[in-house]
């Protein structure tokens, strides 16, 4: 019996000033993310989909609103799916703003493995096994989507890969609106396949 798990990267938020919004709330879909999200409906609806999940976070719950919609079901919200926790959301981290110039924060760095600066590497993916556990169980024999965040998602690719969760960021391939799809045969994972529907966006 053929399951598959689609892990969806969520679509692209409103952030004019590149804040690291993590897990604040009210951070929503700009308009070319609710175009991306348009895109997902468009390519899985005619999906044997019988399971739809995401995030609790607005970006999530924006994204997955068009595909179950088209599905007709409500869609569930699965904690496990949250963002990363991250000692420095809030703050800019990119460019010659970056709060990471100021040497209060470098304690934050010290164990980019573990990372020092936040949730540990190996309970995202633990949480991220029992979503997609979850995933499997509720859609057998049919397809699950699943919304969530880039980092949880690129913990789940290298632990399928055989990868050591840590990693350098700018070599992740987990984009905006991307889905990473788990192939199960009965319980075993058999292929992992990723795909861009809204790359045209």
């Amino acid at each position: 019996m053929t399951t598959i798990v689609h892990l969806v990267r969520h679509g692209e938020v409103h952030n004019p000033d590149r804040i690291l919004y993590g897990r604040l709330p009210d951070w929503h879909l700009s308009v070319r993310g609710r175009q991306m999200a348009a895109a997902i409906a468009a390519d899985l609806s005619d999906h044997d989909v019988t399971y739809v999940v995401s995030s609790p976070l607005e970006r999530a719950r924006e994204t997955v609103a068009p595909l179950a919609e088209a599905l007709g079901v409500a869609p569930q919200v699965d904690d496990d799916l949250l963002e990363a926790g991250n000692d420095l959301e809030g703050l800019h981290i990119k460019g010659v703003r970056s709060a990471l110039w100021n040497p209060k924060r470098w304690p934050m760095l010290t164990n980019p493995t573990v990372p020092s600066w936040g949730e540990p590497y190996t309970e995202i993916l633990d949480r991220m096994w029992r979503a997609v556990d979850r995933a499997r169980r509720g859609a057998e024999g049919g397809e699950a989507v699943c919304v969530t965040h880039q980092l949880p998602i690129v913990c789940v690719q290298r632990d399928v890969q055989g990868l050591p969760l840590r990693h350098n960021p700018a070599a992740r391939r987990c984009e905006l609106a991307s889905v990473t799809s788990l192939v199960f045969e009965g319980n075993d994972l058999v292929d992992m396949v990723y795909s861009e529907p809204a790359q045209e966006i």
